[in-house]
């Protein structure tokens, strides 16, 4: 029997390698505003409170990335989408780079956030429907590796580039996947399964419901109630009516859910929550750990720099191995044993003094491997759910809207840490929402709750 790698022809190995260069590059831009945080607070002169909104700003427009970028990719392509993202992430995180205060910054991190998320749908869209199915965790596993290696890169510039050239030049550093995506524009084929299903044979997609004309006024107005809403929130300016801001979201998103995913929308708020917790668990830990590092353990830029290296390696390492393991045993299996494997590492990893510096590089490594490392299912997980023609934004938008919870993480931590400390607030989080998520994918809620809308549906036609 031929190994795996044997199964993919040059083409699907091309596909696959420019989307993952693409997915390197969006990590690199994402995670830049992590490292900086402390800098930015004394410039800016902010609370960790407020330096950590900057964070959550990109999570503010990533449900517009994916909703309007997967809905590109569906109607037009999955390359011209991933293209797009591309050129949107970079271009915002350059102009990160000449921030003059808080809310311009602000801004442009949320034009960050709408590249990010184009890209994820997009690319993890991309190289599903390039390669087998029989191959199809390990394409998304393989291809989320990208993203740590990508931390793990933006962790070396920063030790080289900010203590001599300061922070603004880790920005500007981020118009380079421009470069990538003119490459890309040249040379990539488009993605097979999209090619038969929709680019040769036409019929409805998600850009169909969107943009129909009885419903696209309405769209207009939802996402700008949306967009107010978010920013108002997250920015820490809801004040008296946080909770109307909240189910007024709440509402919006399910309207576009119930238009991209038909019938399905059950199966999408399922897909929305699960994701939300996965993002609770996972980002307090990425997004404040060089925090952590500087102001708890007093590690300097270089140590910093190392730390994250580790915890990212083991990230990739965990999403290549997820991969593998996923098309052996099963998606949700694997996900689920992964998750409950990092609870072991998780309050050793934070338990740790100054001192014990190899020591937390290996917890994080191992930490990082099975925590955020499994999630190089998600794509598959959620893809499982779709049909081609409406998979790129069912996808992308249920993931993004779930992603807010990335944006909920920092503050959440901050708020955590200034009762129990900074370290106790990561491990007590990330170990709590772990189990959640676990029961989540473990019970597989979202396929259930799409059973028992379409048990209710039976019945009402019954009875009519």
């Amino acid at each position: 029997m031929n190994p795996w790698y044997r199964r993919l022809g040059p083409g699907q190995w091309k596909a696959f390698g420019a989307a993952w260069l693409g997915y390197l590059l969006d990590g690199f831009d994402f995670v830049i505003i992590t490292l900086v945080l402390t800098e930015l607070r004394d410039e800016f002169d902010l609370s960790l409170a407020t330096a950590s909104t900057l964070v959550s700003a990109a999570f503010v427009s990533r449900w517009l990335g994916g909703l309007a970028l997967g809905a590109l990719g569906d109607r037009f392509g999955r390359r011209p989408a991933m293209i797009a993202s591309i050129v949107l992430y970079a271009v915002g995180t350059a102009l990160c780079g000449f921030a003059w205060d808080y809310w311009s910054l602000f801004i442009f991190r949320v034009v960050v956030g709408l590249g990010m998320a184009g890209e994820y749908g997009s690319s993890s869209t991309y190289v599903m429907e390039s390669w087998p199915k029989g191959l199809r965790n390990r394409a998304t596993g393989f291809l989320l590796s990208a993203y740590p290696i990508g931390t793990v890169l933006a962790a070396r510039a920063y030790d080289l580039i900010v203590p001599s050239f300061g922070w603004r030049w880790l920005f500007w550093l981020g118009i380079l996947p421009v470069f990538v995506a003119l490459w890309l524009r040249r040379t990539l084929p488009e993605a097979k399964d999209w090619t038969e299903e929709v680019g040769a044979g036409g019929g409805s997609t998600s850009a169909t419901a969107l943009l129909n004309r009885r419903w696209a006024p309405l769209n207009v107005v939802v996402a700008m109630v949306l967009a107010t809403c978010l920013v108002l929130i997250f920015s820490g300016h809801a004040g008296s009516l946080y909770p109307l801001y909240i189910a007024l979201c709440v509402v919006g998103f399910v309207v576009f859910g119930v238009q991209i995913s038909g019938r399905a929308w059950p199966v999408a708020v399922g897909l929305m929550l699960t994701v939300f917790c996965a993002f609770l668990y996972s980002w307090p830990i990425q997004s404040l750990l060089p925090t952590y590092l500087k102001t708890e353990l007093h590690y300097n830029a270089g140590q910093v720099a190392n730390a994250l290296t580790w915890a990212g390696l083991g990230y990739a390492a965990g999403s290549c191995l997820a991969g593998v393991v996923g098309d052996r045993f099963g998606t949700r299996a694997t996900y689920v044993g992964g998750l409950l494997l990092s609870l072991v590492f998780v309050f050793p990893a934070f338990a740790l003094g100054p001192g014990s510096i190899v020591l937390v590089w290996l917890l994080l490594f191992v930490l990082q491997g099975t925590s955020s490392g499994i999630s190089g299912l998600l794509p598959k997980y959620i893809g499982d759910h779709f049909p081609t023609r409406l998979r790129a934004a069912s996808l992308g938008f249920t993931y993004n809207v779930g992603a807010l919870g990335g944006a909920v993480a920092p503050l959440l931590g901050a708020q955590v840490a200034g009762h129990i400390g900074l370290g106790p607030a990561l491990g007590w989080l990330a170990a709590g929402l772990t189990v959640l998520t676990a029961l989540l994918v473990g019970f597989d809620v979202p396929a259930r709750l799409g059973r028992i809308g379409r048990r209710g549906r039976r019945e009402g036609v019954e009875v009519g």
